[in-house]
């Protein structure tokens, strides 16, 4: 997915010669916690907002500070996932971005890609999510896939939400008119389900069993 056209310009990079009342200002007046700085076009580094409160001397300029920058930042052809694992890793809500040319060319906002990631058939479409498990050596993604669409789902996505040397769990997304169905199929091939689902006939029938066994042991 194209992330180009979320990059943003609308407040200008500071400088190393960029008061820092300045940039106390505009921490103030925005809900930003980070913010680029700029030298000759080459991003420099970051400074924080929380870094800010502990400079007291506002008439002094940020570039004297250079030991409280922090440098990330996404390249102009990076996707969707690895911006979010940048914001992640980080723990900001900006992201500035640079070129081929290593020029800073503008910034991420999180809340444009948290509203773009939103917009993906992953998390906008309908569907029924499953949470599976299986032993690390023996799972599959095309036979999760197989499972699914031999049965008339389709796959919306899906992904490794947890891993260790045992076992791995999957988090998958389908469409299907039969979730039960394929639910059961992937009982039958060795995957633990471990979410909870209405369709779950498996479940049903364990609860009416055990119902049944409670009321003959009382008799």
């Amino acid at each position: 997915m194209e992330t180009t056209p979320y990059i943003l310009k609308e407040f200008k990079a500071f400088t190393p010669q960029t008061k820092v009342k300045d940039v106390k200002s505009l921490f103030y007046e925005t809900t930003i916690c980070h913010f680029p700085i700029v030298d000759n076009k080459q991003l420099i580094g970051l400074i924080s907002e929380t870094d800010m409160q502990g400079i007291i001397n506002d008439e002094k300029e940020i570039g004297d500070f250079q030991y409280l920058f922090k440098l990330f930042f996404a390249e102009i052809n990076h996707n969707l996932l690895e911006l979010i694992k940048i914001f992640a890793a980080n723990e900001t809500n900006l992201i500035p971005v640079i070129n081929e040319k290593k020029e800073y060319v503008g910034y991420y906002d999180l809340i444009d890609v948290l509203h773009l990631y939103n917009s993906t058939p992953f998390l906008k479409n309908e569907g029924t999510i499953l949470l599976l498990e299986k032993e690390q050596r023996n799972y599959s993604f095309s036979e999760v896939c197989q499972i699914v669409e031999s049965n008339n789902g389709k796959v919306l996505g899906l992904f490794i939400s947890e891993a260790n040397a045992a076992i791995v769990k999957i988090t998958l997304k389908f469409n299907s008119q039969d979730v039960n169905e394929i639910i059961q199929s992937f009982r039958r091939y060795n995957y633990k389900v471990l979410s909870k689902h209405k369709e779950d006939f498996y479940i049903e029938d364990l609860k009416e069993r055990s119902e049944y066994l409670q009321k003959y042991l009382n008799i």
